[in-house]
């Protein structure tokens, strides 16, 4: 699999981790005029995941601030069978998404409620 492929992976990752604290990015973008951007990728390659390969892909808050979140993400190769526990690690990368206005793209402070409803 080409190397920048496993942004994409992470991309849909982080949104489904939103999604699943109750974080839609649409409705959040008309509700606060606001939207996370990526400002640093940080990955490591492993091993390389191959054509028809089944992938796990994760996203967990490592870091929140007030402007911005750092994202530790895994790529795993999903193990054959599901008896099976193992899976092996391709990639792993740290995240950070800033916080921005969406008409100015200029940074700024994420809501206070939405920091509180993203951190435990």
């Amino acid at each position: 699999m080409f190397y920048a492929n496993y942004l994409k992976f992470f991309e849909r990752a982080r949104t489904e981790w939103l999604r699943s604290l109750g974080v839609g990015q649409q409705l959040l973008r008309e509700q606060t005029g606001g939207m996370f951007v990526v400002t640093d990728a940080q990955l490591r390659y492993h091993r390389p995941a191959r054509l028809d390969d089944e992938l796990i892909v994760t996203a967990g808050l490592q870091a929140a601030g007030r402007a911005s979140l750092t994202i530790v993400q895994r790529a795993l190769l999903k193990p054959e069978q599901m008896t099976d526990p193992s899976t092996t690690l391709l990639t792993e990368g740290t995240i950070r998404i800033g916080w921005v206005d969406a008409a100015t793209l200029r940074p700024a402070r994420i809501p206070s409620t939405l920091l509180e409803q993203l951190t435990p």
